[in-house]
């Protein structure tokens, strides 16, 4: 019980130590230790990081999931350490209404097939969109989470040890700078000639004293000094090799991001495909009606920068490609597909197909073979085996 008083004093009077230089220093009063510039700099640079990470973590998080009350739940399961259960996503919730609803209308109506058709697009859409959002949580979210709630909280508790031992610092060079003027002011007093005659021979007796004490105090508080400059350098240098690793964070960041942008190409896409996939079979229908202006120009639009349409008529002849002798491979079909022309080949779902690429052709097609058929497939369809 006394050690723990006897802690718990020691304990409050440097805080009362501290309080009193941070006091002084913020009045003016007392000398206050100074960073070197490169120092400072790399503080400032750890914080600009901090606050830019935060804000990019936190706009990320709303891009990713509109819902406030959604973005609740998941931050209450994560607080709760439990898993977050799965969520239909929006364009399934859509897909499945779709689909319901051209049950109840009819589905060999002509509304009510291509409300199937594009129920099943919407489907492939929010499958898509699931995708995108786990890839980009673990690429992208999750090394800016990990950053604030790991490395910068070591950064900052680091720097925080670091201003308390500079406040001790500063406080141990006052308190020796004080030892020495009064060890000066007593060497002083005692170097007088006594006048025995007018000075009783007791106060030179208690000079001599006083400035032996003094010599004492300045020994103690230069050794406080040395520890206290010792535990602030090794302090120092711990906190100077956090900072500095803020660069490697930069070039972490960086490849992460590089990943969210892969996968955020590859969402949209995707989404492309589907959207141009549905538009054309839509577009085939006997009942179908035409495009107005607006998408027309949208449309082209899309193909003059760049854009492939998968509308468009390839004019590589599908029975004269031969397989490649190396670089073909194996696909599983994620959906049924139902060729559009000759070139394309009609899939089934969860079949085992080969495929392989052809100079010139879309990136968004592959060639396929299955048997003694073989034509063009959307890459969207398949999962690639091997």
């Amino acid at each position: 019980m006394d050690f723990n008083v006897k802690r718990l004093a020691t304990g409050a009077g440097l805080l009362f130590t501290r309080a009193v230089q941070f006091t002084g220093e913020k009045l003016g009063q007392v000398e206050k230790t100074e960073l070197d510039a490169h120092y400072e700099n790399l503080m400032i640079r750890a914080d600009c990081t901090k606050n830019w990470t935060e804000k990019i973590y936190r706009q990320t998080v709303v891009l990713l999931q509109p819902n406030p009350s959604a973005r609740i739940e998941e931050f209450l399961y994560e607080k709760l350490d439990r898993e977050v259960p799965s969520r239909v996503t929006n364009g399934e919730l859509l897909g499945h209404y779709m689909q319901d609803a051209a049950n109840e209308f009819g589905p060999d109506t002509p509304y009510g097939s291509s409300l199937i058709k594009v129920g099943e697009c919407e489907r492939r859409l929010g499958a898509s969109e699931r995708e995108f959002l786990h890839t980009s949580a673990i690429s992208f979210l999750t090394p800016l989470r990990n950053f604030l709630e790991g490395d910068w909280r070591t950064i900052s508790k680091e720097r925080r040890l670091l201003e308390n031992l500079r406040l001790d610092l500063d406080a141990a060079k006052a308190r020796f700078k004080k030892a020495k003027a009064a060890e000066a002011k007593a060497a002083c007093e005692s170097e007088v000639v006594p006048d025995f005659q007018e000075t009783r021979p007791r106060n030179y007796v208690l000079s001599a004293s006083a400035s032996a004490l003094w010599s004492e105090e300045v020994e103690k508080a230069e050794h406080e000094l040395r520890v206290a400059q010792t535990e602030f350098d090794r302090q120092a240098e711990v906190t100077r090799l956090l900072l500095e690793s803020i660069s490697s964070t930069h070039m972490n960041h960086l490849r992460c991001l590089h990943e969210f942008v892969e996968a955020q190409a590859t969402y949209y896409k995707q989404c492309h495909v589907h959207m141009q996939e549905v538009q054309k079979e839509l577009g085939r229908r006997p009942d179908a009606f035409p495009l107005n202006s607006t998408a027309s120009m949208a449309s082209a639009d899309l193909t003059s920068e760049g854009f492939s349409s998968t509308v468009e008529t390839d004019t590589l002849k599908i029975e004269e490609v031969q397989a490649p002798a190396a670089g073909t491979r194996t696909a599983k079909v994620l959906y049924d597909y139902d060729a559009a022309d000759s070139s394309e080949l009609c899939l089934k779902a969860d079949e085992i197909i080969t495929v392989y690429a052809v100079p010139g052709m879309d990136s968004d097609w592959l060639v396929g073979e299955k048997g003694c058929q073989k034509g063009k497939v959307p890459v969207t369809y398949l999962e690639l085996l091997s």
